[in-house]
């Protein structure tokens, strides 16, 4: 059988997985449970993509390599507005 990760927008979704459950055609595994990542299905195409916040970011380039990276970004930003 599949397993499939779904997010419910509606109470009523839940009411109807509830009734779905009571007729033994799905089988609920966990609940309110927060996914590390998620899949967006396009056409038969499947992607993967973590869901990350930017506090797991924090931290990671020290202070004199994120100052050149600012430095830079805000260099080519500043190209991108002289015309051509």
């Amino acid at each position: 059988m599949d397993t499939v990760l779904i997010e419910l927008t509606n109470n009523k979704a839940l009411r109807l997985l509830k009734e779905l459950e009571d007729l033994h055609i799905i089988r609920p595994l966990k609940r309110n449970v927060e996914p590390d990542h998620f899949v967006i299905a396009e056409d038969s195409a499947v992607y993967t993509a973590s869901r990350r916040k930017a506090s797991d970011y924090k931290g990671i380039l020290s202070s004199d390599p994120a100052d050149k990276m600012q430095s830079y970004v805000q260099q080519s930003r500043a190209e991108w507005q002289q015309p051509i």
